[in-house]
């Protein structure tokens, strides 16, 4: 049987929240930077996606079929892309024509519902998949969460919902002595099969390319397909998964990121004994070994590999736990524009913006980030957050006053109970 890689990228972009004061509050309800949010979606399109996308269908073409590649794209990408830069859309959509591309499911709106709501979960997930499916043609079968976030019991509900397999980080205080080079499966529902990042392999291209003071620096494709070939003597799969941005974003041009990606394919081809397939593939050729148990979650980001990048400080928690104490409001209200605020708010990011690790996890914590300290970001969301809440107890005492009528409720509750019960 072929060795395999999967080659996994993830595209996503949040809605920053402009500077938001405490007089705003009860006045201006528009929470957004557009013009923060529109330069960077914009920047990063000309650095990375769309040179990265024509790359990618370059070598596709070159190597008929035998390159394949993997992407998630955040619904909150997805909405900038449609109203800043239209061509990307396009670009993904060349792609997804060749047929050498797998697009996965995900929230919708890059949230941590998984950890919370499952309600709210699996609504993101059945809206992300619809959106995907609208776009490119491709009705997702295989699921990556939010920073690759699993447990036992997301990973149960994940299979409920009817994906085949999941993505999660190959992390070593779950994996102790097994490797993260083969296929497992869910511990409560087998039916589900789990792709485990190497992060090793994966971080030599995110983190360390271009870093002089690397022993192993310059990475060259032929080197890398050395350390691949050698990963994969005694195992059967390495998977790659890192940011969409490593290229031409995290690693400028200059670094030669392009050139490593351009040759790579070539590179690992050659050597007759690895091959390139997406996750769909690679759980049609390959059977799981044993089941993983995760009964804590895990994600991909830092060191400890667990949740505490956005819930590991009582600023997280407080600024989570106000946010969800809504959600049955904004359900129940019918309003759309509430709904997509609810959402938006939900985005991983500004909770990560607010983490106060400054040690190992630092640097990684300050890309990205509009914030000085992550006390600024606090104050700044719990300002929205507050003004949010205001709107939430405003619809809900015009429904209760009867201004809000059944037949316009009727519609919304429709569509938010399809959502949950339709896979």
């Amino acid at each position: 049987m072929d060795k395999t890689i999967c080659l996994y990228f993830q595209v996503h972009q949040p809605h920053r929240l402009r500077l938001y004061r405490f007089f705003d509050i009860g006045r201006n309800s528009y929470y957004y930077d557009d013009f923060a949010n529109r330069t960077i979606l914009k920047r990063v399109a000309e650095r990375c996606y769309l040179p990265a996308n024509r790359l990618i269908h370059d070598l596709i073409t070159k190597y008929k079929g035998d390159f394949k590649v993997t992407f998630s794209i955040t619904g909150s990408v997805i909405e900038q892309f449609e109203k800043f830069a239209p061509e990307v859309i396009q670009s993904f959509n060349d792609l997804a024509k060749t047929g050498c591309v797998e697009f996965l499911a995900e929230t919708y709106s890059h949230s941590l519902a998984s950890l919370i709501s499952e309600d709210e979960f699996r609504e993101q997930v059945l809206l992300h998949s619809e959106k995907i499916n609208t776009l490119f043609g491709i009705k997702p079968r295989v699921f990556r969460n939010t920073e690759l976030i699993y447990s036992d019991r997301i990973g149960s509900v994940v299979a409920d919902m009817g994906y085949e397999a999941m993505l999660t980080e190959g992390a070593k205080h779950v994996l102790g002595w097994k490797s993260p080079n083969y296929l497992y499966t869910n511990a409560i529902n087998p039916k589900l099969k789990l792709l485990l990042k190497n992060f090793n392999l994966s971080d030599d291209i995110a983190f360390r390319f271009s870093n002089q003071n690397w022993s192993n620096w310059p990475v060259t494709a032929e080197k890398y397909t050395g350390w691949l070939t050698k990963a994969l003597e005694k195992d059967d799969i390495v998977n790659l998964f890192m940011d969409y941005e490593t290229f031409g974003e995290h690693q400028s041009v200059s670094t030669g990121i392009f050139d490593f990606l351009k040759h790579l394919p070539g590179e690992v081809l050659k050597t007759n004994k690895c091959v390139f397939d997406t996750p769909s593939g690679i759980c049609a050729k390959h059977q799981p070994v044993a089941p993983l148990h995760v009964p804590f979650p895990i994600s991909w980001a830092d060191e400890e590999r667990d949740t505490s990048a956005w819930l590991g400080n009582e600023l997280q928690n407080e600024a989570f736990d106000k946010l969800y104490s809504a959600e049955k409001k904004v359900k129940e209200s019918g309003d759309e524009t509430l709904l997509a605020d609810f959402r938006k708010l939900q985005q991983s990011d500004h909770f990560y913006y607010m983490c106060t690790k400054f040690f190992s996890d630092g640097a990684v914590h300050k890309y990205f980030n509009p914030y000085e300290t992550p006390y600024e970001a606090f104050i700044n969301y719990m300002n929205v957050v507050s003004d949010f809440l205001l709107r939430c107890n405003r619809a809900t005492v015009r429904e209760g006053s009867g201004t809000v009528i059944a037949a316009e409720k009727a519609p919304a509750k429709k569509r938010a109970v399809k959502k949950v019960k339709t896979v």
